[in-house]
């Protein structure tokens, strides 16, 4: 038995050690091909200036991975709280929560970036499905896929509410129709379009489906009150 438990043991140590591989591999390619971009904001960001640093893309990607460090803390402060009051699911509910803020946070702020003739230009909005998709290009159909993706990925895992499908995609058409009525009020020269709506909740869709396997469909009370165990009155 116990000879057939180490050979049972030995494909999921490889497929650990694959995988781990892999993700070191493309967390290099990634820092490889934004080095340029993001070592040029780096002075701006690092001297705690807004222009240059925090009004650009390659700012706020910089600033997002500097902040990495400090999500991965806290996600580990929660979970030990968690752990030591005896709170279920305390790592999973850590991570999601944390995800779902540094996931979702920085795309949204991207998004929300004005343009070079915010408060001037007037507000523009189409209304037609499926219109804009090609204006977008492949670079914006990706970039509006990943907006929310973070939030359908890590809400399922922390709410059983939004465990379904139909639900992941009420909250991405919800918060998408959010953002874009925000850049069409405060007029920040961008196109408030139905086709983001429906790209960016179907990302919030493809990551749900990604993480459907840690979904809590009878999970536990959401509340982070410890689990009560049961006792018995003693016999008489």
């Amino acid at each position: 038995m116990n000879h057939i438990t180490t050979l049972s043991a030995q494909p999921r140590r490889t497929r650990r050690i694959v995988f781990l591989g892999l993700a070191v591999l493309c967390v290099a390619s990634a820092v490889l091909v934004v080095r340029r971009p993001l070592m040029m904001s780096a002075p701006r960001c690092m001297a705690g200036q807004w222009h240059g640093c925090f009004d650009t893309f390659n700012g706020v990607v910089l600033m997002t991975l500097v902040a990495l460090p400090l999500a991965v803390l806290v996600v580990w402060a929660l979970a030990h709280r968690r752990r030591a009051a005896g709170v279920s699911w305390a790592w999973r509910r850590s991570v999601a929560e944390v995800g779902m803020m540094h996931g979702t946070v920085p795309f949204v702020w991207l998004t929300m970036m004005p343009g070079a003739a915010a408060g001037t230009a007037p507000a523009r909005v189409s209304l037609v499905p499926l219109r804009d998709l090609v204006t977008m290009g492949p670079v914006g159909i990706v970039g509006n896929l990943l907006i929310f993706a973070a939030l359908g990925f890590f809400a399922p895992m922390r709410f059983a509410a939004l465990a379904s499908v139909p639900r992941i995609l009420a909250l991405g058409a919800g918060c998408s129709a959010l953002v874009e009525t925000a850049q069409y009020v405060l007029q920040l020269d961008r196109v408030s379009s139905v086709d983001d709506v429906l790209v960016n909740a179907t990302g919030a869709v493809l990551a749900g489906l990604a993480s459907r396997r840690w979904w809590r469909t009878a999970a536990p009370a959401s509340s982070d009150r410890p689990c009560s165990v049961p006792t018995h009155a003693p016999a008489a």
